[in-house]
């Protein structure tokens, strides 16, 4: 049986990042991943421009209480028409360009106005409330590298550039299917024996959070023929299937058996973890597959730990993840386990910081005490008892 660390190995390792594509720049586009380094083509901002409404004057003049005879008024937008000589400023706004002779602005609160002469209070050094022209960046200026995520000061960014598009890793499509003659779609009423599929809504919210094209399948059921067909159109269209439940040692577990069928190499069939310990993992090609356990936490669990990296890395990131931090307990965790343990946690900030507490959950079908938790906390096999304050490995999932 694996540990997690050697299967989460084993997944990044057949994981390819998708052929780069050309990508509009709108806001459907963050969280991508640039597959290209971007330069600036021209110097920014593109003059000496201010950034306070005042007056642009000499520093060499501009000396405590001397009086400067001001020649011209220029707004952002407009440009400077008379070159500053001594004894001269020129008012002007934030954001407009600095006429040619001044070398600094004081700000128009610290002067006072009479008629066409403005009263300096104070002295002004050379700079002051300018910035120098390709101060932000210079022209042929690497500005944005490579596997850079787009964010929104990202497309700002790009804009400023004068990009419309770029060249970016695309969104991974992922197929979700869950199996099982037991389940029901909302919102119909269980039958006998029957529950509602929460799964698929779950994983499809898990996937779309995650940053891939999300493509919700429909119930599969426990008959091999029906499996197949369906199996084999998630197969021909996505980068990513997620099977939840039917990959156990049950008499109607088909899963593993069609999917050998259907040409899917499986590399790992368990894991040393709890929840999720009969997680398969399979490749057909570049394609990705992953059986879950039916129960909600045990497949929560299981994308967060393996799903969710395999998309980054096809995604492009650099650090696929999962990220664990060490977080101080809110409240004394006590817990007793046979295989490491991914615990269902709440994140919690107040003026001492960011702290974890652990959930309340009886076992991998307690949907319930999921729904409250953002985070899972991972602790090792056997009995613990922590006290509050206590730092344990916690993975954020929000």
């Amino acid at each position: 049986m694996l540990e997690v660390e050697e299967a989460l190995a084993i997944v990044l390792d057949r994981t390819r990042p998708r052929t780069p594509v050309e990508t509009a720049l709108t806001p459907r586009a963050l969280g991508r991943v640039l597959a290209e380094s971007v330069t600036s083509e021209l110097d920014s901002p593109p003059f000496a421009k201010s950034v306070m409404d005042g007056y642009a004057v000499r520093s060499a003049d501009a000396t405590s209480s001397v009086a400067l005879t001001v020649i011209e008024e220029v707004a952002a937008g407009k440009t400077p028409t008379k070159t500053i000589g001594p004894g001269q400023a020129t008012r002007v706004m934030t954001g407009a360009p600095i006429p040619f002779g001044a070398d600094a602005v004081i700000p128009h609160e610290q002067t006072e106005l009479t008629e066409n002469t403005v009263q300096l209070r104070r002295p002004v050094a050379a700079g002051e409330f300018v910035i120098p022209r390709g101060r932000e960046m210079a022209a042929g200026e690497v500005v944005l590298n490579k596997g850079t995520v787009l964010t929104p000061a990202v497309l700002g960014l790009l804009s400023a550039v004068g990009r419309t598009t770029v060249i970016a890793q695309p969104v991974p499509r992922l197929a979700v299917v869950p199996t099982g003659d037991e389940l029901v779609e909302p919102p119909a009423a269980p039958g006998p024996g029957q529950i509602r599929n929460s799964n698929g809504p779950m994983l499809m919210a898990q996937a779309t959070r995650a940053g891939a094209e999300a493509r919700y399948m429909g119930i599969a059921r426990d008959d091999r023929d029906a499996l197949r067909n369906l199996l084999d159109d998630a197969l021909a269209a996505s980068d990513i299937v997620v099977l939840s439940g039917g990959v156990s040692a049950g008499k109607y577990d088909y899963v593993p058996d069609v999917l050998r069928e259907l040409g899917v190499e499986a590399h790992f069939h368990k894991i040393r973890m709890k929840p999720g310990k009969p997680l398969f993992f399979g490749t057909r090609g570049e394609t990705l597959v992953f059986g879950l356990p039916g129960n909600p936490l045990s497949s929560f669990v299981g994308f967060e730990l393996f799903v969710r990296p395999a998309l980054r890395k096809m995604s492009g990131y650099a650090i696929p993840g999962p990220v664990f931090v060490g977080l101080p307990l809110a409240a004394p965790l006590e817990a007793s386990n046979d295989r490491p343990t991914y615990a269902p946690g709440r994140l919690e900030v107040s003026s001492e910081g960011q702290r974890v507490r652990g959930a309340a959950w009886f076992g991998s079908a307690d949907l319930r005490g999921l729904a409250g938790a953002d985070a899972l906390i991972r602790l090792p096999a056997g009995s613990v008892k922590y006290a509050s304050g206590y730092i344990v490995s916690t993975l954020p999932v929000n």
